[in-house]
Order: C-alpha cells, then sequence, then structure tokens
C-alpha cells in the first residue's frame, strides 16, 4: 500500500478548503486533477483523501454529510495541526507545493515577476500576503458555491471574497472564513464602503443614500429587489453574527 506522506496530506487539505464540498469527490474536477499529477496521485486516490477529511469536519458532520470515515493517525494528526491555522496551512502548502515543482512560489502563484527582485524579509513578507489573499479568495468562493450570496451570480471572474471586518481593521480575522462573504464586484464595492450591509439575521440592508434613488431603474434592479431579503448561506462557515454587527455600526451608513 502507497502510504501518504505528509507533505501529501498538507497540500491535500489546503485543497480541501478550496472547492465547493459538492466538488470535492468529482475526479474531473480540474483542480484535482491538477494536484493528483504534481503528488503523483490518481485523482480518485485524490477525491478519496479530500472525502476522508470530511469525516474530521465537525461542520459537516452536524449537516450529516459523513464522508469516508477510514481515514489515518496522520490524517487526523495533520487536520488538527492545521486546522483555523489558515496562514500557516496556506504558506506550508505553497512551500510544498514550490518544491515538488521546482518553481518559486511566486511562479506557482502567477505573481508579478517583480518579485523576484525583492530580498530578505520584504519578500517573504510580500509573498505571504499574496498566499493568504489568494488562498482565501478560494476558501470563500468554495464555501459559497462559486455565487454570489446576494444575487447568485456564478462567474467567477465577476467574484469577489469581501471582508466582513475589512483587512486592515483586524489582523487575528483577516484569514478567519466566518469574516468573508462571496459578493459579486458590484455588491463588494457597496458592501465596502458601507452602501449595503447585512444584519446578523442574514438580511440586507440598503442605506439611505440608495433608497434615496429607489426610482432609478438600475438601483432597482441591482439594490431594492434585495431589500430585507436573506443571503444565501454558505456549505462552510456562515457569516460570523458578531462580525456582521461590527459591520453594521462601524462602516454602515445607514
Amino acid at each position: 500500500m502507497n502510504l501518504w506522506k505528509k507533505e501529501e496530506l498538507i497540500v491535500a487539505l489546503n485543497l480541501y478548503w478550496q472547492i465547493p464540498y459538492n466538488k470535492i469527490s468529482g475526479t474531473s474536477n480540474p483542480k484535482i486533477q491538477e494536484l493528483a499529477k504534481i503528488i503523483g496521485r490518481t485523482p480518485a486516490a485524490l477525491a478519496y483523501k479530500l472525502m476522508n477529511f470530511t469525516s474530521l469536519d465537525n461542520e459537516r458532520q452536524r449537516k450529516g454529510n459523513k464522508g469516508k470515515e477510514s481515514y489515518g493517525k496522520l490524517d487526523e494528526i495533520i487536520w488538527n495541526v492545521y486546522f483555523n491555522q489558515w496562514e500557516k496551512l496556506s504558506y506550508d502548502s505553497a512551500l510544498i507545493l514550490s518544491e515538488l515543482q521546482n518553481k518559486p512560489v511566486y511562479d506557482i502563484l502567477k505573481l508579478d515577476k517583480e518579485f523576484d527582485k525583492l530580498k530578505g524579509e520584504e519578500k517573504e513578507r510580500l509573498i505571504k500576503t499574496r498566499v493568504n489573499q489568494n488562498s482565501f479568495r478560494q476558501r470563500i468562493l468554495a464555501s459559497y458555491n462559486e455565487k454570489c450570496c446576494i444575487t447568485g451570480i456564478d462567474i467567477a471572474s465577476l467574484l469577489i471574497a469581501s471582508h466582513i471586518i475589512p483587512w486592515a481593521k483586524n489582523e487575528q480575522e483577516r484569514l478567519n472564513p466566518k469574516n468573508g462573504i462571496c459578493l459579486n464586484a458590484i455588491h463588494d464595492k457597496a458592501f465596502d464602503t458601507g452602501l449595503i450591509s447585512i444584519t446578523p439575521e442574514y438580511k440586507i440592508l440598503l442605506s439611505e443614500k440608495i433608497l434615496s434613488k429607489k426610482s432609478d431603474f438600475s438601483i432597482q434592479s441591482f439594490f431594492i429587489k434585495y431589500a430585507n431579503e436573506k443571503i444565501t448561506l454558505p456549505d462552510r462557515y456562515s457569516p460570523d453574527k458578531e462580525f456582521l454587527a461590527w459591520h453594521n455600526k462601524n462602516i454602515f451608513n445607514g
């Protein structure tokens, strides 16, 4: 039996959080196929391992998704080491993929070649930031099945992993998936600037500035029709109600 190595499990776990739950068992998934090739596993073997992780995922267990319970001891150890350690998981996974592919991290992440000219701590800091931002986006889009939680738009290039408490305001919660929601670009901008918000009951709030233009057809189409409607909640990590209350109080221009 070809036992899984620690490094393989780390990159597999990172992928687990970056694929919509309803797609982790699909061997035709491009992300599964790509990673399987890199680590020398079949897509079926990698998909099965992702389902093993479901057996360790308490949130999925509460929703009745048991996954594949034949996980190994090392699976459990890796899960416990990295659970909620989002920055460590993202960066360690990036370093492993860099070594396996014999490519610099910036190349794997398709960053600007200018990163290669940076040196020392500055280079490491900027690359870590990009790794974290990229991983946060992937986790949030995966949690919301790659759909805007307000409109249902499912075109990835139009979707933003929006922070509820902004990146610059709370370093501790920057990478917490409960501090993220998936929005299309227009509603992301409106949310970021306080023109809209979401209540702790997950209902959409519109500011007076928006409501004052409710006779405008475009405002009706993009905003008024969603007033007081509930957002579509994610498969994983519903938005933290305290974070939403913070946004209502500190960002929303009601």
